[in-house]
């Protein structure tokens, strides 16, 4: 191409300048496409063109669909430069605009939408007709796009007044959705976090795992909420719904069983055929459950998924500088799901006679095809102890055969066009998998878990922290676009998890530098809380105040908790009645279903019963024991501190004596710390008692 063509070709189409790879498949369009932005809108108001807002992501199966069919397509591209301003948007990279038009489907059409998501626009930014993919021509009991075009082109002409009324009480709407919410004078407590754990019970599948039906999540924040609670009340139900369902989710395809990693959601009930793309924000809190789940059983399946999901991550999601890239797709060679899927005569060829013995029975291959008909995507179809037990063999012999197999499988499959790969880092994102990759190299003691964790964190520090600004994401050379409420909440959460995995001053101090952007740029100093967007963010047609947790935790719940911590950490009361505000903003939403507000809740039970500190001070060879001990031992409400003798600049609350040549653990709660204990099996004995003498 030369440069005139170019030049054309990007005067046509200004996608091709953007950062997200989303917008780049669309460069060559022949849709007249703008990023979301002043010169979108103003061209709307100008000509008093309504606004066609495409909202997607680069893995995403349908949006692919809607794009080959449609977007691709010179004829459908006509009617939609003709009547429409087209504005394509990354939902990753712009959360605030997909939550709002989200909101919008969901008042339209009383359900929840998804990807991709098609609204039209007003020029004020008002939706007057919201709904997710279209086909080209009817189908799926949905209109043909093309025709869909003609008809809101037509309605926008000739029936404003009726759009008009309807975008005014659309806009009322939102308002009242921001309102506050009065408390009723009782302040959240125990029982919301007790409903909510016999609300999920109720909803857990005893047979798959998981809660409800198809199409499942793994909705790694219930599962937590339900392993803390069995940590603090012994409650035998709340950890059966936890570790069943992580056993199934790992032994099921939604779990890649020959790379490792965790597919976004299984379309069936059993966890067998997953929707193919993997995104970094369901792997990073996976990996850290996974080590949780290790440390309340100490089942080697549990060990073994978060070594291999660490390991994906590492080798095809972290960047050479550092940030972990953002998600794979779920398509390759225009097939979904084609990378992972297999024939048993691929397999067959590839092993030896008695590898192939073992993994057709383990992996289902002798059962009829699981996916579209014709092909296999493996998953454990009987446990391995019942195969050796039919072949004879003993269960150690074939779990060497199969360990030799799923070598042999991968190495073939690295050969396969992969699927194509999101590589723009999200910092919300990359706080999640560091926060993940931290906890678990910790509890499984992996040093080099920990080293990758620094070095993503590195990156966020020093590329996507500009000037005294958080920036939301990065890719080329490039980071840009203000960050959101849940990028500052989950770094901050991530930096106090690193801490405890090796402690910096600098991130500490680090930490505190986002809990006051926090404070200063996203709170309601009115309500409580935290707005998604800060105060000097783009004025949107709302402005939302999370409190739900979706695909990924709750900003305003990881912000409560993390803060909490802070506190605890230096001593600054600010934090701690932050996070007491944010409780106090969410008392009635949580009080009636405090089953969709686990994050916060997770903040209340450390709100209830303050967070221990564990402080140690010592020599930095003998405090690797002791921090290894700890970590290995499932406290989720203790922050574990190992500070060598010689650490200076320790804010007053973790600033204990360090008695010379030997460890010595403080044990903090609220304001009381233990006398120095110098024996780690007392240490223990505290710790199991609940109370500090």
């Amino acid at each position: 191409m030369n440069r005139t063509e170019a030049t054309s070709r990007t005067a046509k189409n200004r996608l091709a300048a953007e950062t997200s790879p989303y917008l780049q498949q669309h460069a060559e369009n022949p849709v007249d496409w703008y990023p979301w932005g002043e010169e979108a809108l103003d061209r709307a108001r100008r000509e008093d063109k309504p606004i066609l807002l495409s909202i997607g992501y680069s893995a995403c199966h349908w949006c692919h669909v809607m794009a080959h069919e449609s977007f691709e397509d010179a004829a459908v591209a006509e009617i939609m430069n003709r009547h429409f301003v087209n504005v394509k948007v990354d939902r990753e990279e712009r959360p605030d605009l997909d939550q709002i038009y989200q909101a919008a489907h969901q008042m339209f059409n009383q359900r929840a939408g998804g990807w991709p998501l098609t609204a039209f626009l007003a020029p004020d930014q008002t939706p007057f007709f919201v709904g997710t993919y279209f086909p080209k021509a009817p189908r799926y009991n949905l209109p043909g796009f093309p025709r869909l075009l003609e008809q809101i082109a037509q309605a926008y002409r000739e029936k404003k007044a009726d759009i008009a009324r309807q975008n005014q009480a659309l806009r009322e709407a939102f308002a009242r959705m921001q309102a506050a919410e009065p408390g009723d004078g009782v302040p959240l407590a125990q029982r919301q976090i007790d409903e909510a754990a016999r609300r999920l019970a109720a909803s857990f599948d005893t047979r798959y795992g998981g809660f409800g039906g198809a199409p499942k999540f793994p909705h790694p924040v219930d599962l937590e909420l339900m392993l803390r609670r069995h940590a603090a009340t012994g409650d035998e139900e709340a950890r059966r719904v936890a570790i069943f369902t992580l056993e199934r989710m790992a032994e099921g395809g939604l779990y890649d069983q020959l790379g490792g990693g965790f597919c976004r959601y299984s379309v069936d009930e059993r966890w067998v055929i997953p929707h193919f793309e993997k995104m970094l924000y369901d792997n990073g809190p996976l990996l850290g459950l996974y080590a949780d789940a290790w440390a309340v059983t100490r089942q080697p399946l549990f060990a073994r998924i978060a070594e291999e999901t660490a390991a994906w991550t590492i080798r095809e999601m972290q960047s050479p500088e550092g940030g972990y890239y953002s998600s794979l797709d779920a398509d390759s060679e225009g097939h979904e799901g084609k990378f992972y899927v297999w024939t048993p005569d691929q397999v067959r060829a590839l092993l030896a006679e008695d590898e192939y013995a073992v993994v057709a029975p383990f992996y289902g291959l002798e059962d009829p095809p699981n996916f579209e008909g014709e092909a296999w995507h493996l998953h454990v179809s009987r446990p391995l102890a019942h195969v050796a037990l039919h072949l004879g063999r003993s269960e150690v012999e074939c779990e060497r055969l199969l360990t030799s197999a799923r070598a042999r499988l991968f190495g073939a499959r690295e050969q396969r066009v992969r699927p194509g790969r999101d590589d723009k880092v999200l910092t919300s994102w990359n706080a999640l998998m560091i926060r993940g990759m931290a906890h678990a190299g910790r509890v499984l003691d992996r040093p080099e878990w920990i080293a990758s964790a620094r070095k993503a964190l590195g990156f966020a520090r020093g590329t996507l922290w500009r000037d005294g600004r958080l920036l939301a994401t990065y890719k080329d050379g490039r980071a840009h676009l203000n960050a959101y409420l849940d990028d500052h909440a989950f770094l901050l959460d991530a930096l106090i998890e690193h801490l405890q995995a090796e402690y910096r001053n600098e991130d500490l101090a680090f930490a505190q530098t986002l809990a006051d952007a926090l404070l200063e740029r996203f709170e309601d100093r009115a309500a409580g809380g935290f707005f998604f967007t800060s105060h000097d963010h783009e004025a949107l047609l709302h402005r939302p105040k999370p409190g739900h947790d979706n695909a990924t935790p709750s900003g305003n719940g990881v912000a409560a908790f993390a803060l909490q911590r802070l506190g605890h950490l230096t001593g600054d009361p600010r934090y701690l009645d932050a996070a007491v505000r944010v409780l106090r903003a969410f008392q009635q939403p949580v009080s009636r279903h405090p089953e969709g507000f686990a994050s916060l809740l997770n903040a209340l039970s450390e709100q209830l019963t303050p967070t221990r500190v564990v402080v140690l001070r010592g020599p930095a060879d003998r405090l690797g024991e002791w921090a290894r001990a700890l970590g290995a031992k499932y406290q989720p409400d203790t922050l574990v501190l190992a500070l060598p003798e010689g650490l200076q600049g320790l804010p007053a609350a973790l600033s204990k004596p360090a008695m010379t040549g030997e460890v010595n653990a403080y044990l903090c709660q609220g304001v009381t710390c233990s006398a120095p204990i110098k024996d780690l099996d007392t240490l223990f004995s505290v710790l199991r008692g609940g109370q500090i003498e």
